[in-house]
């Protein structure tokens, strides 16, 4: 079952493989619009990030007791990530890259919270065929391939022959399409071919609209649902949709809280959704956890858990 607050049950007793972006996050949150030309004051620190390094260690946080993360860093920022991944609760499997440095974002975060990223791929780009093999699924019962994987070349080899392997093996695989604007990039139905065959999509609204070409969030998540067995949809502070089989199945009700920084809440929602899906829960009761992990992201600055966050700190519903 899923562990509850002032419970502390774990579930499921099957691992979950992430194979994403590891990145070294700069969040810089500045309280007045930023001033073209000049300083604009700010708080600024150095964090680690990455959608699927984020989504693990949300996954790890929120009961799933076997979390595995397969990601390309450069040597400059190995140990500091594999000591964070694994103080976490992760199990990293981080490939050293001695040509491109470990991948860095700059989050710019402004006082509504939203944030804009400038992205340096760096190494994750870099993750490849070579570097994956089906052995990582031993004991694995859900595969998340996160969305950055799509927006290079090697990534793309690298995603198919994850997705191959784990169909093989009647392994669950989910993906988090990840950027508006590198799906753009890439092209709608270029992303889509390369994701069939997975069993659950993971977009925001905005992911969702483009992927369908459709205004409604809730006609888009079902029109995905007809490509894939589950679609759910973040709606950010309006909670979630879960659609299956070509209609949506339910509406999931949002988690207050007071946002701080919106990066990685996504990530959380992703990390929290598997973790309880692991643990048996259905799509709808998944979703809820996502939820309430996402409300806990919002509240601190970055894209990872604090040790008071996820279930066991007693976050409200």
């Amino acid at each position: 079952m899923v562990r509850r607050p002032g419970g502390g049950a774990e579930g499921g007793g099957r691992g979950l493989l992430v194979v994403g972006d590891v990145v070294t996050d700069v969040v810089a949150r500045h309280r007045s619009p930023l001033a073209r030309g000049t300083d604009t004051t700010a708080d600024i620190r150095l964090l680690p990030g990455g959608a699927g390094a984020n989504a693990a260690c949300w996954a790890a946080r929120w009961g799933c007791a076997d979390v595995r993360l397969l990601g390309r860093v450069g040597a400059d920022a190995r140990a500091w990530h594999e000591a964070s991944l694994r103080e976490a609760g992760v199990r990293p499997r981080l490939v050293v890259d001695d040509e491109a440095p470990t991948a860095t974002v700059i989050s710019l975060v402004d006082a509504s919270a939203e944030r804009t990223f400038l992205t340096d791929g760096g190494a994750s780009t870099r993750l490849t065929a070579d570097d994956w093999s089906p052995s990582l699924l031993d004991g694995v019962g859900r595969l998340h391939l996160s969305g950055y994987l799509y927006f290079s070349a090697p990534g793309r080899g690298t995603a198919a022959a994850a997705l191959a392997s784990a169909r093989e093996r009647g392994v669950a695989v989910s993906v988090d399409p990840a950027s508006v604007a590198f799906v753009e990039e890439l092209g709608v139905e270029r992303f889509l071919a390369a994701t069939t065959g997975a069993e659950t999509l993971l977009p925001n609204a905005d992911e969702a609209r483009l992927l369908t070409g459709l205004a409604d969030a809730g006609e888009a998540a079902a029109a995905l649902s007809r490509r894939v067995p589950v679609a759910v949809v973040t709606l950010g502070a309006a909670g979630a949709l879960v659609a299956e089989a070509g209609e949506v199945t339910a509406r999931v009700a949002p988690v207050a809280a007071l946002a701080v920084d919106s990066t990685g809440a996504g990530d959380a929602f992703t990390g929290a959704y598997l973790a309880a899906r692991l643990a048996g829960a259905d799509p709808p009761e998944a979703a809820g956890e996502g939820c309430r992990a996402g409300a806990a992201a919002v509240t601190r600055a970055g894209g990872r858990p604090g040790r008071e966050g996820g279930p066991a700190a007693g976050f409200a519903r």
